[in-house]
């Protein structure tokens, strides 16, 4: 039998996991490490990536970065939560504000740790990429359109990192980014009609409470439709190996998206384009094997 006292630390345990979001957090491990393998250093030694102390450390130091980012930013969106999220913010409470503060502190501080072990130049970075997460937090979420560019910005700044450290930057590295970039931004804005009743409340300055549903959807199509042109260049112009029929899909899901989008006028129509848009980016991680689906058998002797 479990002891009154071990299920609340369990509690509280699941509680920080769903604040930091530790399964988004693992996903851009996850994908840290594959583009490392097939995008960025395709011709090293699989063993040679994994066991690279270096790329471990920067990695550490993103993944931490990113859990304190997500502490503070339920921080300061407590209130706004409590109305968007009734239930996963009621998990959530279960750690005190001082203690998330506390923890927030302490993973900044680790993974500046980590990105010391790099280079000085990586410590300035981590240190540069945290304060932005809490500057957007603090103020920047608040502002129509730029909130969301920030946001999409910071998401990817991490992956930003390791095409620094292999010094690796071709064309179809960029194509990719600005691909991954858009679908981030459009799942930000969608994020912004799924929540309209907690910024209204809370006085947040998004694009759908500034300018309404209408205009927001309108500006979710023109990115959606713009993010075909890099998904249309990594299918026609770049070698992306079986990688093409996940640009295929995501067309083809896109379309979907939107057919839905200007049908939706509920919380529940605004989550489905929100899980869409995950799976997108989720799958698209796992894509990545696709690159060259014998190539870590290879490179394993």
């Amino acid at each position: 039998m479990i002891s009154r006292r071990q299920k609340l630390l369990l509690l509280k345990f699941l509680s920080l996991f769903s604040v930091i979001r530790g399964y988004n957090v693992l996903v851009i491990a996850l994908a840290q490490y594959l583009t490392s393998l097939y995008i960025l250093a395709p011709d090293s030694a699989l063993a040679t990536i994994l066991f690279d102390p270096y790329l471990f450390c920067i990695v550490a130091a993103s993944a931490i970065a990113i859990a304190s980012g997500y502490i503070i930013n339920s921080f300061y969106d407590a209130e706004k939560d409590l109305i968007n999220r009734p239930t996963k913010t009621l998990l959530d409470r279960i750690v005190s504000q001082r203690f998330k503060l506390t923890t927030y502190f302490v993973l900044n501080f680790v993974s500046v740790i980590f990105a010391s072990y790099v280079s000085f130049r990586s410590v300035v970075f981590f240190s540069s990429y945290i304060f932005g997460i809490w500057f957007y937090s603090h103020k920047l979420k608040r502002i129509p359109f730029l909130g969301n560019l920030v946001s999409a910005t910071l998401a990817i700044a991490p992956f930003f990192a390791i095409f620094v450290y292999y010094k690796n930057f071709q064309l179809v590295i960029f194509v990719h980014a600005v691909f991954l970039f858009l679908i981030i931004l459009i799942r930000e804005l969608v994020k912004d009609l799924q929540n309209i009743k907690g910024d209204l409340a809370q006085n947040y300055k998004t694009i759908a409470v500034v300018y309404g549903e209408r205009i927001s959807k309108t500006i979710i199509t023109l990115f959606t439709l713009l993010s075909f042109v890099p998904a249309y260049l990594l299918i026609a112009r770049f070698e992306v190996g079986h990688m093409y029929l996940f640009f295929y899909a995501c067309i083809f899901l896109l379309l979907v998206f939107l057919f839905i989008l200007w049908r939706s006028s509920t919380k529940i129509h605004y989550v489905v384009l929100h899980n869409i848009l995950k799976f997108i980016i989720i799958s698209g991680v796992l894509s990545i094997l696709l690159i060259d689906i014998n190539l870590v058998l290879h490179r394993i002797h």
